[in-house]
């Protein structure tokens, strides 16, 4: 992944293109500031499951701050914080749609022989280990709680 990163960077550059060169760089930085704070826990670099929960990670920030940027009244900021959000999708997998996430939270729940929500846990990781980047965790951890009940 690193290196769609570096090409894309190229290309946005050779493109005259500030938001996708901005928004690229940044993604650089927040992956280089992850490998610098592993390395000082002696973990080993980012891998790409990393890169994609950074990804994702960057864009709920950036959709806060849009929401935040329209609320005081500021919609040519919330414009650029919807700009980079589409262009960090890009590098992201297609995200599953809200039935096929039902489905698949029902599914590990029967797998894992899940009975109550002391078993959430094991179904989240689950979900996570097998669908890096492809669904939003947080809207899943609802789904599988409320499967539970």
């Amino acid at each position: 992944m690193r290196d769609l990163f570096a090409d894309a960077l190229k290309e946005a550059v050779k493109a005259k293109d500030a938001r996708r060169t901005s928004t690229v760089r940044l993604i650089q930085a927040a992956i280089k500031d992850r490998d610098i704070a592993n390395r000082g826990q002696g973990k080993d670099p980012v891998s790409d499951e990393d890169i994609l929960q950074i990804l994702a990670k960057m864009i709920k920030q950036r959709e806060e701050s849009a929401r935040i940027y329209d609320d005081a009244g500021r919609p040519e900021l919330a414009a650029q914080e919807r700009e980079e959000i589409v262009i960090i999708n890009r590098f992201l997998p297609a995200q599953l749609s809200e039935e096929k996430v039902k489905e698949l939270c029902a599914s590990v729940i029967a797998e894992t022989g899940a009975h109550g929500l002391r078993d959430m846990g094991k179904c989240m990781n689950a979900l996570k280990e097998r669908y890096p980047g492809q669904m939003d965790f947080a809207k899943a951890s609802g789904l599988v709680k409320e499967l539970l009940k």
